[in-house]
């Protein structure tokens, strides 16, 4: 005796129509399969993430804090606008 499949048409399942179950099971893999990622990422200690960051900033010019490092010749700043030719051309 053929069983009759839920959300079937003709007791043959429609491929476009995916029970709620199946589509449960689909969102707790993708899931599982994010979680799996997110676990694999390397990790460091707080601590020694703020060492990294502590040093860096020592080491790093920001030209945009001259109270700390001073003025800098236009030349070295990176955020100075170019003082030859222009931006804008009239046709």
């Amino acid at each position: 005796m053929a069983s009759i499949v839920p959300g079937s048409v003709g007791g043959v399942r429609d491929k476009a129509k995916v029970s709620s179950p199946e589509l449960r099971l689909k969102r707790v893999r993708d899931l599982c399969v994010r979680l799996e990622t997110d676990l694999a990422r390397p990790r460091i200690r707080t601590s020694e993430a703020c060492q990294s960051i502590i040093q860096y900033t020592k080491t790093t010019k920001d030209f945009m804090v001259p109270s700390v490092w001073g003025t800098i010749d236009k030349r070295e700043d990176p955020y100075n606008p170019p003082s030859e030719g222009g931006c804008c051309s009239v046709m």
